[in-house]
């Protein structure tokens, strides 16, 4: 019997391309986002000037819980996210309370070294960024932003967690004080592209199903 006059077939090859081509909608909810696009998050030490204006590139962006912000930077630079204006305003973290910010890179003994930093955003209203290299000068000349994150889809089940306790360094003969603050390495970044994946096999279902009632 022809497909066109089957209309029960019909019905059903509607409903599945329906369902398909609504699966990766999940995956796309969230998004990553390129600190200063193609100029990183960077500064120039003999000008004394970032690679881009980076209030003006958070200026037109939106952003939700479970994005995150990619730092391509380099061990000159450091990433600071605090939630506290006054740390932000300072341009330091020397008197900020351990539990205030969270250190991104930083802390290597080897300058000019390329980093790729990933840092999910995990707290809705508004976020503040800056580097605090040559103590707070990069910050100072404009190595800073904000942004308001949004609710949106709300934290993926990845990022529904509560974060590790940090480090403390055990007691015991001459062992100095930890730094304040608490040095993350950022979770796995899978992207926004697994939708394809997903649109992939919802289609590759529908073709063997297509393939069973018209053949």
């Amino acid at each position: 019997m022809p497909a066109a006059s089957n209309p029960t077939a019909l019905a059903l090859f509607l409903f599945l391309a329906a369902a398909a081509s609504s699966a990766p909608s999940a995956a796309a909810a969230y998004a990553n986002y390129t600190v200063g696009g193609n100029s990183g998050w960077l500064f120039n030490e003999t000008t004394n000037a970032t690679s881009t204006n980076y209030t003006a590139w958070a200026a037109s962006q939106t952003f939700n819980l479970g994005d995150y912000l990619l730092f391509n930077t380099n061990s000159n630079q450091t990433v600071i996210q605090t939630y506290n204006l006054t740390t932000y305003q300072a341009c330091s973290v020397d008197d900020a309370d351990d539990d205030d910010f969270f250190q991104y890179g930083g802390g290597s003994d080897q300058f000019g070294q390329a980093l790729s930093v990933a840092v999910p955003l995990t707290h809705e209203s508004t976020n503040y960024f800056f580097s605090n290299a040559d103590d707070g000068v990069q910050c100072q000349s404009g190595m800073r932003f904000q942004i308001d994150v949004q609710h949106g889809s709300g934290l993926p089940p990845s990022l529904n967690q509560p974060p590790p306790p940090p480090y403390a360094t055990p007691p015991g003969p001459g062992t100095a004080e930890s730094p304040p603050g608490t040095a993350v390495n950022a979770p796995g970044n899978s992207g926004s592209g697994g939708g394809a994946g997903v649109r992939g096999a919802a289609w590759g279902g529908v073709s063997l199903l297509l393939a069973t009632l018209f053949f």
